[in-house]
């Protein structure tokens, strides 16, 4: 019995060393250690980041943040003021500048506090893309900067976001509003326009006009994204296999961290967008995983009890050899 004790011990000790060198220490090698801020939006990252021509300028603008998030906002007055930012952010709104703008209807929910307030001051500031425009009033977004200047003014739509654009929110919600504009996911049928309508061939020529039209459709509005974002980004069928969890939320929050010079804008998503989001690219890109965790235990059980069945054979087989 200790002569087998022993020799699983030594197996099991070089398994894990294997396992160890092969997969975490070689991954923190090959990729960089990027600090996760647990989605706090203060411009600690930026101002870190940020070249001798821009810190200073950075350093103003997440101070300024910092004072009006201190300010008490009123939600009454801010619906006066959202109701500029209705003709942008609604269903059905056309391409601005390369990309569609966000639905705006659970922003309270997915959005962090401080973030909406620096993306209201300054849109291309706060998504840490403003490398991207020599002057960010050219930002698709920067005329918000004339339209809602005031401190206060900000204060109070923030506070009308929190308290009417909130709510329960589903996680394919969360996608479709944070990411969606952007990345495609064909696992769940869903484009930068929207998800794939079901549609009908024509039972005499065959055709399905309808679709044919749809993609069209997303080809051209695949092209102003790539046009704007540089490439078109990635379709995210699979990136919850392809990067691990400390990657996503660290680029999420922060993309310029990982990919200096990147397009992609910082989104600004709070803790529950996070997860929202993160559950939603579990579901449509590793379906399988529940029921792989469920199966887990019986699989370890069955080790268990073989491993036993297997020790109690060979006792019996070698009894007379001993």
């Amino acid at each position: 019995m200790n002569k087998e004790l022993k020799i699983f011990g030594v197996v099991a000790v070089l398994t894990l060393i294997l396992y160890w060198g092969v997969e975490p220490f070689a991954h923190g090698q090959m990729h960089k250690h990027v600090d996760y801020n647990e989605l706090k939006y203060d411009g600690k990252a930026d101002i870190a980041e940020a070249s001798k021509d821009t810190v200073e300028a950075k350093k103003a603008f997440w101070a300024d943040v910092k004072t009006i998030s201190a300010l008490k906002g009123d939600a009454v007055a801010g619906e006066a003021t959202y109701a500029m930012c209705m003709g942008c952010h609604m269903d059905g709104a056309a391409n601005m500048g390369g990309v569609i703008p966000p639905v705006l209807d659970h922003a309270g929910t997915i959005y962090d506090k401080d973030y909406l307030i620096a993306l209201i001051k300054d849109p291309a500031m706060a998504s840490n893309v403003d490398h991207k425009y020599a002057d960010t009033m050219t930002h698709p977004m920067g005329s918000i900067k004339a339209m809602v200047s005031e401190p206060q003014d900000i204060a109070n739509v923030v506070a009308y976001l929190k308290a009417n654009k909130s709510g329960l929110v589903t996680p394919k919600q969360a996608y479709e509003e944070a990411c969606g504009r952007c990345h495609a996911n064909r696992y769940v049928k869903w484009t930068q326009i929207g998800t794939v309508p079901a549609t009908e061939r024509n039972l005499a020529t065959g055709a399905d006009i309808d679709a044919l039209k749809f993609k069209q459709a997303v080809a051209e509005e695949q092209s102003l994204v790539a046009d704007y974002m540089g490439k078109l980004p990635p379709d995210l069928s699979m990136i919850i296999r392809a990067r691990s969890h400390h990657f996503l939320e660290t680029f999420i929050e922060n993309p310029q961290g990982q990919m200096a010079g990147t397009a992609m804008p910082r989104v600004g998503v709070n803790q529950e967008g996070m997860d929202k989001v993160m559950a939603y690219l579990e579901i449509s890109g590793d379906p399988s995983k529940p029921a792989r965790e469920a199966l887990g235990p019986w699989v370890i059980l069955f080790f268990i009890i073989f491993t036993v069945l297997a020790y109690y054979w060979k006792q019996a087989m070698w009894k007379d050899h001993y």
